[in-house]
């Protein structure tokens, strides 16, 4: 639940001015929308009524019921929209709204790294196929809502399909039946014989990912919603989806070159950037 002290609430409060019940300029369409695309969620749902019901009270009803995960989440498209705004001058702005903009992103970061799958991120498509894509969304999802019981089948499956991808770049020949360890276990002596791997310790770790992987079709066939099945418990979903997701992030790195790989920088602004 929501950590944020009341000298951060104000913050954002101040900057989205919200103690007019109101929210930026979003009526409530627009707002339902905005936050239906940020953060999957219907702002209009019975849980989030807080107070007069009004936008800036639903958006409060958020903060006292969603994750931090989340609530970072959320909070951090409605930053980028106002530096939007504040950029075409549609709003007007002044030195305390730069320092609390600045302030705020220190919080929103602060947020996001409250989440049980450190790198959910990484679980993004490597192709263009939009099965995949939607795919990846519903998995993503299920860290956010905090149910990672619910999105193992669907994690096994991601994973089978992002390295079929990296075989197929790679040029290694595998087949549909193809179980996941194995096209692992190739892909890893791909890219250790291509010399892309530098030490022997992360040889190690990787190669004794293709076992754990082993063990994920266990789980995807009697433990998770891919038949039925008494599901796996919260703490060891946990546990694999975070295996996982540090194996594809730091796969990403081999896979994308230097100058592509992206970096998260909050630069130092002395003024908006026009």
């Amino acid at each position: 639940m929501m950590n944020l002290t009341f000298i951060e609430k104000n913050k954002f409060e101040k900057l989205f001015g919200m103690k007019s019940g109101y929210v930026l300029d979003f009526s409530d369409r627009t707002f339902q929308e905005f936050v239906g695309d940020s953060a999957g969620i219907d702002i209009y749902e019975e849980k989030y009524i807080y107070g007069s019901g009004s936008k800036a009270n639903r958006l409060r009803g958020f903060w006292n019921v969603e994750s931090n995960y989340n609530i970072g989440k959320l909070l951090e498209k409605l930053l980028e929209y106002w530096l939007e705004q504040a950029q075409s001058g549609e709003i007007s702005y002044d030195i305390t709204d730069q320092n609390n903009y600045k302030d705020c992103l220190v919080i929103v970061a602060k947020l996001k790294t409250d989440n049980p799958v450190e790198n959910i991120d990484a679980i993004q498509a490597n192709s263009d196929d939009r099965t995949f894509k939607i795919l990846a969304e519903s998995i993503r999802e299920s860290i956010n809502k905090n149910e990672p019981e619910k999105g193992l089948d669907r994690l096994h499956t991601f994973t089978i399909k992002y390295v079929r991808q990296l075989c197929e770049n790679h040029q290694i020949a595998f087949d549909k039946e193809t179980p996941l360890h194995s096209l692992f276990g190739g892909y890893v002596k791909k890219i250790v014989n291509e010399g892309l791997i530098e030490s022997v310790m992360t040889e190690r770790i990787l190669k004794s990912s293709i076992s754990v992987l082993e063990a994920f079709n266990g789980v995807r066939n009697n433990q998770s919603f891919a038949h039925d099945n008494v599901i796996l418990n919260y703490n060891e979903s946990i546990l694999i989806f975070n295996n996982v997701t540090n194996v594809i992030r730091f796969l990403e790195t081999i896979e994308k070159p230097k100058t592509e790989q992206k970096e998260e920088i909050i630069e130092e602004w002395n003024d908006l950037p026009f």
